[in-house]
């Protein structure tokens, strides 16, 4: 099996592991990383070889940006505290923790070394956090601040993980310099993901085809990833500040094919590059093992114990975290969503899985130093991230669903329902007020009048049913059934159609491209 096939393979693994994992009631990411562990078992099956450098800047871009277009910019300004609390503050204590423990712990592994473990290892991957937690039927409020945590934490280790690498391979170390980097860093992703996203957001209103537009949103990601890496900024964080902008301007609310266009490919492309990212955290395990030759048994000592470290300053720092956010919350009458129960504490703190950038920090840690001699603690450090990643992926990845089901932590459905019933009342009113517009310039039959004000009560009649008063909920629903039997012969007739101008496809001399046409236009129609 060449790299060709075990890409194949793996792209195979991340669209069957999607049905699987909804079977068994298992996060995806999990069952992928599973899927590589096994392959990278079999004999027959290369080891990995991709360059380290490659992993971030293939992976992390599409991931991110599809993360973000299930979020808001005013969940994030809401959730300022708690992210600043977990992808800020959290990312510090765990490197400085895990540190300390690496330092003392491991043989001939000198501090900086040590950080360069810490850094990798205390962010907990976006993608994982997002998958299984998003999979779970948990509150809102609680995905909002673990998609938060996820997007933003990994900036702020990326760049602790490039000051202690430059203190390591250079020898040398400033706190002063540390800090006007990470400031630096900020700047330039920010000045970068705004520029770029007003630039897109142009482009985007002069391409008007739904497919170009597609195409360009590809691009995006991956450009403002490696142009702020140039400019020495963080391409992470320009990664999210241009999705976050172009989700907050990009909104036309008549492109609705561009509208679906978009985010169906946007979820197949989050489907297959989260499979290949976990496929891989399994496959490098086989090369992780043949670094520590006959060192295994102590080396996976080490491991345990920074995975300890690792959940234990998690749930040490949520505990309190989570008094103080509830305390701030309370004094200041802000939209915050935070945990409201010692149950969804530990919900949160049970989801901090590590994956794919520590994966990705790891693997690209350099052979040597400036001076040419080895990276110090270069085999244990790779070694001991894996154990952590492995762990807390797995371990609590599968037994996450348990937890919630065990605690019942779940999502406020009747919350849930009271805002669509609103957002269906608005749309109603919207609709008859665009409708009271039209009457006042131009001449309406009576009939169509009628008709037109039965559309637009429909209109939020099929969002929330509730909003139907009792006396009018029996005909509304006898007449949704007459509607739905009307809408199933009316599928019954596009079906056909289709299937006759399909079936010209294959007929002598059909041209091809008129009857791609004609069957575009159907299935147009069949869409609406």
């Amino acid at each position: 099996m060449d790299q060709l096939a075990l890409l194949l393979a793996l792209l195979l693994g991340a669209v069957l592991t999607v049905p699987l994992g909804e079977r068994l009631g298992l996060p995806a990411p999990v069952l992928m990383t599973l899927a590589g562990v096994v392959l990278a078992l079999v004999p027959v099956v290369p080891n990995v070889d991709i360059p380290p450098d490659y992993i971030l800047p293939l992976v992390l871009p599409p991931l991110l940006y599809a993360a973000v277009q299930r979020t808001s910019w005013r969940q994030f300004a809401a959730n300022r505290r708690p992210i600043f609390l977990l992808a800020v503050a959290l990312v510090f204590v765990t490197t400085a923790a895990v540190a300390a423990v690496a330092h003392a712990l491991v043989p001939a592994l000198p501090l900086a070394a040590a950080c360069v473990l810490g850094a990798l290892v205390a962010p907990p991957d976006p993608v994982a956090a997002t998958a299984v937690a998003g999979s779970l039927g948990l509150p809102r409020r609680l995905v909002s601040i673990l998609e938060g945590e996820g997007l933003f934490n990994d900036v702020t280790a990326i760049v602790l993980y490039h000051v202690a690498i430059g203190a390591v391979v250079g020898g040398t170390f400033s706190w002063g310099g540390a800090a006007g980097e990470l400031a630096l860093s900020a700047l330039v992703a920010v000045a970068v993901g705004l520029l770029l996203g007003w630039l897109t957001d142009k482009l985007l209103g002069r391409l008007g085809d739904a497919t170009l537009q597609t195409g360009l949103t590809l691009l995006v990601p991956f450009t403002a990833y490696v142009l702020a890496e140039e400019l020495l900024g963080s391409g992470v964080l320009a990664v999210l500040v241009t999705a976050m902008f172009l989700a907050e301007r990009s909104v036309d609310a008549d492109d609705v094919m561009g509208r679906l266009a978009g985010r169906t490919f946007w979820e197949i492309v989050d489907t297959l590059v989260t499979g290949i990212a976990f496929g891989l955290i399994g496959l490098e395990l086989h090369n992780v093992f043949g670094t520590a030759e006959e060192r295994v048994g102590s080396m996976l000592g080490w491991g345990a114990v920074v995975v300890v470290c690792v959940v234990g300053v998690r749930l040490l720092w949520l505990l309190p975290a989570t008094w103080l956010a509830k305390r701030l919350h309370k004094r200041r009458d802000v939209d915050e969503e935070i945990p409201v129960s010692w149950r969804e504490t530990v919900v949160m703190w049970w989801s901090g899985m590590r994956g794919v950038a520590s994966v990705a920090l790891a693997l690209a840690i350099p052979r040597e130093t400036e001076s040419g001699e080895p990276f110090p603690g270069r085999d244990e450090i790779v070694f001991i991230a894996f154990c952590v990643i492995l762990a807390t992926l797995v371990v609590q990845g599968l037994t996450l669903p348990w937890l919630v089901r065990t605690l019942g932590v779940r999502a406020d459905t009747d919350a849930e329902r009271r805002c669509e019933h609103d957002l269906a009342v608005r749309a109603y009113r919207a609709a008859k007020r665009r409708l009271k517009e039209i009457q006042e310039v131009e001449e309406l039959p009576e009939e169509l009048q009628e008709r037109l004000q039965r559309i637009a009560f429909d209109v939020g009649a099929r969002i929330s049913p509730d909003i139907v008063d009792e006396e009018r909920r029996s005909a509304y629903a006898d007449r949704t059934q007459r509607i739905k039997s009307l809408q199933r012969l009316q599928r019954e007739l596009m079906s056909a159609a289709r299937h006759e101008v399909l079936a010209a496809r294959s007929e002598p001399g059909a041209d091809p491209e008129v009857v791609d046409r004609v069957l575009r236009q159907l299935d147009v129609r069949s869409l609406r």
